[in-house]
């Protein structure tokens, strides 16, 4: 028998609810796990008391829902003082100890890595950063998962801030399956350059590469099959996560209406397996 894929949906399609709605929302449409939002406007945020995140970890786990990643909003290649950044990166891995996710969401942040990561600048932060976190993270048994986006949206760009630590359980990097694209760079070239690298896959679809507005799966223009068929040729069975924008489009559909078409996509790579 095939063994499905994992799959989860990022609470930023439903900003601002409670992690009850979520665990609820997630068993009525078959998700196997939630990716919580970290964030000051959201019910999970690195303030919360011991008792807040046994709370949240009941919830989930009571259900037999995984928390697979908190998405957090640090910058590993910010350009500010490391401080700031570490301190803010560890309190997500202590979150994400305390809840029981295995991996917290990091952005490049940087000032100019380009689909290259050319700046040597970012690349120096990132792995002195990195080298810093990175015994922490694991020591929790957390995996910082460096996401295709902002500064170094392509898969080459983040390979290129990931390769110092290569063979690091610790570390790994998100797969969004609109930035790279958007950047010119093609699913079999993402796949390639995050080869051995990918810990964690983000779906969603957009109007177009220059207009961004998330749209039902499979009616915008990312090449989501073409994405689907470069996972299955690598055997691809890790996390897949539907990141749908609303906290950023608030005049879109429900997050309810776009889960169905997610469950569609996973379950076809499920039997691709």
């Amino acid at each position: 028998m095939t063994q499905p894929m994992p799959w989860a949906f990022s609470t930023l399609g439903a900003p601002g609810r409670p992690v009850a709605e979520h665990v609820d929302r997630a068993l009525r449409h078959g998700c196997t796990g939630i990716e919580l939002r970290v964030h000051a406007d959201e019910s999970v945020r690195t303030d919360l008391s011991a008792r807040e995140r046994r709370d949240i970890r009941d919830q989930a786990s009571g259900e037999g829902l995984a928390l697979p990643c908190l998405a957090g909003y640090a910058r590993i290649c910010a350009d500010v003082p490391d401080a700031a950044v570490l301190t803010e990166l560890r309190a997500l891995i202590e979150l994400a100890y305390d809840l029981g996710a295995p991996a917290v969401r990091v952005f490049p942040g940087g000032t100019g890595g380009g689909t290259g990561g050319e700046d040597h600048g970012d690349a120096d932060r990132a792995e002195r950063r990195l080298s810093a976190l990175l015994p922490e993270a694991a020591a929790n048994g957390v995996t910082l998962l460096l996401e295709t986006h902002d500064s170094h949206p392509t898969g080459a760009a983040v390979a290129s801030l990931l390769r110092p630590f290569t063979g690091e359980r610790a570390v790994a990097a998100i797969w969004d399956a609109l930035h790279p694209w958007r950047h010119g760079e093609q699913p079999d070239e993402t796949a390639q350059a995050l080869d051995g690298l990918l810990g964690y896959v983000q779906i969603k679809d957009a109007v177009s590469a220059s207009d961004t507005t998330p749209v039902l799966l499979g009616s915008g223009a990312v090449p989501l099959d073409v994405i689907g068929r470069a996972l299955d040729e690598r055997a691809w069975h890790g996390w897949v996560s539907l990141e749908w924008e609303r906290a950023w489009y608030p005049h879109v559909a429900d997050l309810d209406a776009v889960l169905p078409g997610a469950r569609a996509w996973v379950d076809q790579r499920s039997r691709a397996g």
